[in-house]
């Protein structure tokens, strides 16, 4: 007998036909499992996922830049202990100026302290032959006049002094000056011996001595340098270098010469 076959409606397009089995059950399609949308996805077994704000990704370096973060962290404190230093030393020294600049200033209202002066009251020659051909040793005897005008401060000069005699731009003779104190209000004559040793004159120049020597009028400049330290009451103060430079004229090379003119100034130069 044979079989009867029944019409089965034919499902859509969309969806998946059925399927049967050897047994001639029809079995609907196996649908795709999709986890739960309330469960979140579990990592795998050591994975870790971690979210770090953006604004926090440049505030710690990477391991291997972490030494050299450090080292510049340790360095901040000793540029700030310089700086303190340096502050401290530019802020002492300041103060330490001002202080010495009012001291001064005190001083000067106080004593009210004036320039010394100095000139050349005499000078003699000898053996200054001009009519030689040799080297000649000149001698100068040098009368120096020395003034403080200053009521309340005395005077020391130094060691160190230089005294020299010079003609048309050579050295003819030198010396120094002797150490002594000059008190206030005190005019002190003190002499001092110059010396030449072989000094060489060219045939212009011993003309030109002689020529001025008939003259009558025969110029020198004689240059002065002495250390001195002044004296406040009990206070001494540093060592000052006082210059004196005097152009002089005599009549003669000889140990009667006469002064003819003579015109000196000085400086003072403090450091």
């Amino acid at each position: 007998m044979a079989d009867r076959v029944h019409p089965v409606d034919i499902p859509s397009s969309s969806s998946n036909p059925p399927s049967s089995n050897n047994s001639g059950e029809v079995v609907s399609p196996k649908q795709p499992s999709f986890p739960s949308p309330t469960k979140p996805v579990q990592p795998s077994a050591g994975t870790y996922v971690v979210q770090v704000p953006k604004d926090q990704i440049y505030k710690y370096p990477p391991p291997e830049n972490a030494r050299r973060y450090e080292s510049l962290i340790k360095r901040k404190p000793r540029r700030n202990c310089c700086c303190r230093c340096l502050c401290f030393t530019c802020s002492f020294l300041i103060v330490l100026i001002v202080a010495i600049g009012i001291t001064l200033g005190v001083l000067y209202l106080v004593y009210r302290p004036e320039a010394p002066k100095y000139t050349i009251s005499n000078i003699a020659i000898k053996h200054f032959n001009v009519t030689t051909s040799s080297k000649i040793s000149p001698e100068f005897d040098v009368s120096v006049r020395a003034e403080n005008p200053n009521n309340n401060l005395g005077m020391y000069y130094r060691k160190g002094s230089s005294v020299k005699v010079v003609y048309s731009g050579i050295d003819l003779s030198t010396g120094v000056l002797p150490v002594f104190y000059q008190p206030a209000n005190n005019v002190t004559i003190f002499q001092t011996a110059l010396k030449g040793s072989n000094v060489i004159l060219g045939s212009s120049v011993k003309t030109a001595l002689r020529n001025e020597q008939n003259k009558g009028k025969v110029p020198f400049r004689v240059s002065i340098k002495a250390p001195v330290k002044i004296k406040i009451g009990a206070v001494k103060t540093w060592e000052i270098t006082v210059k004196v430079n005097c152009d002089v004229t005599v009549d003669a090379l000889t140990v009667k010469s006469k002064l003819v003119s003579k015109d000196c100034d000085y400086s003072v130069r403090l450091w």
